[in-house]
């Protein structure tokens, strides 16, 4: 009994903090589905030929305005890298993708509040910076050669269809792209394709923090993360946060609700967004960054973006406690209170009624076909773009995809 007690509880904080996330998590999926559809990937790829800051700049805005999935990213750097992009500019877009986008930002408003949000943008522009003088520094060109030459092999990773996909639409003007049929069926397409991409880092993270949140106390938490000496917790916490990141295999915007049940916990300001940071070093991608470009580079990334990661995170925090709006008590409500009639409920209701029409049009105009491209390899995509072909809303893929009717 005291076992399915204990079960129970952890499944019903899952749910609160699913409840609170939800509206927010798919107004972000939403926001990033309506930019990935404006900006053109051939366009990124043209950008980023070099390391310069301008392409590292540029890189760092496409990134933002791409999917938030790990896997996905990885797989996009990694197809940048491959058509002309710099190493550099391609493991930025892939470090913005998953740290300065909308979902991530809305998900951390909700649950820690805005001097999270303001952090973690500050903070990941901070890293890449940081990760791009690291680069500069340490990065030998010997080890791109021999890291191309492992990328021309063509070793499967995920979601590399995914990676190879283009459903932007960039003929005419920008309201009428928006609002066209192509454009709702882009959107639909773009939406359901980050959603399956992370509803099991999302679910996964969920359960990891209900069950740390339900069944480890506070008082080891506090002891971990050395909070009755707060110089040292601020050491230790940008230090430990990307460790434990590494370890629970949650990436994406997953480990948002594992971030909030160890603030919860008392790691530090600084160690919070650390650990957010952290999703591209787990264990999962680092084996995929040995498959992508050999064991070396991936030793390589293991060690630069960790240093960056920490780095970042102790400055940011050191500076927000400096500018005094680090917040003062770690209490989150969604661990402590669960659904309730409010605000919270009425959008939640209204963005599942947003989802269910984007799901229609995503099932009537050939959705489902695209979802079992994104994870066949980048062979099969490689002189083909996912675009959208009428008004109607019909996607094909050139020769890798049949042709669906729209309705």
């Amino acid at each position: 009994m005291v076992i399915v007690q204990a079960v129970l509880s952890a499944l019903a904080t899952a749910f609160d903090m699913l409840w609170e996330v939800f509206w927010p998590l798919v107004l972000g999926f939403i926001l990033s589905s309506i930019v990935q559809t404006l900006v053109s990937r051939r366009a990124v790829e043209r950008a980023l030929g070099s390391d310069s800051p301008r392409s590292l700049a540029l890189a760092t805005l496409f990134g933002a305005a791409s999917s938030s999935c790990s896997y996905a990213a990885v797989a996009i750097a990694r197809s940048l890298f491959r058509k002309g992009a710099s190493f550099p500019a391609a493991i930025v877009f892939e470090f913005a993708s998953t740290n300065l986008v909308f979902e991530l930002g809305l998900i951390l408003l909700i649950l820690l509040g805005w001097s999270f949000v303001g952090a973690e943008f500050a903070g990941g522009l901070l890293m890449i910076v940081i990760l791009a003088l690291l680069f500069r520094w340490t990065l030998k060109p010997g080890m791109v050669e021999e890291a191309r030459r492992q990328v021309e092999q063509g070793r499967r990773g995920r979601m590399e269809g995914h990676g190879e996909m283009d459903m932007s639409i960039t003929e005419g003007p920008f309201f009428k792209r928006l609002f066209s049929g192509r454009g709702l069926t882009a959107i639909s397409h773009n939406f359901w394709g980050d959603v399956t991409s992370v509803w099991t880092d999302i679910g996964l993270g969920l359960l990891i923090a209900g069950t740390l949140a339900a069944w480890v106390p506070t008082s080891f938490w506090q002891s971990f993360f050395l909070t009755s000496h707060p110089v040292l917790s601020q050491v230790w916490g940008p230090l430990i946060g990307p460790v434990i990141s590494l370890l629970s295999f949650v990436c994406s915007v997953g480990n948002v609700p594992l971030a909030a049940v160890l603030w919860n916990g008392g790691i530090s300001f600084g160690g919070v967004i650390a650990f957010v940071f952290a999703d591209l070093i787990i264990i999962p991608i680092l084996d995929i960054y040995r498959k992508y470009y050999g064991g070396r580079m991936a030793l390589y990334l293991l060690f630069v973006s960790y240093a960056a990661m920490a780095l970042a995170g102790f400055l940011i925090g050191v500076l927000f406690q400096w500018i005094g709006i680090v917040p003062s008590h770690h209490q989150v409500t969604a661990l402590v209170s669960g659904p309730t009639l409010n605000y919270t409920s009425v959008l939640n209701v209204i963005f599942l009624a947003i989802m269910a029409l984007l799901a229609w049009r995503f099932l009537r105009t050939g959705g489902l076909e695209m979802l079992r491209m994104m994870e066949r390899p980048a062979q099969e995509h490689a002189h083909h773009d996912h675009a959208a072909h009428h008004e109607s809303g019909e996607l094909t893929s050139g020769d890798a995809a049949p042709h669906h009717p729209g309705h």
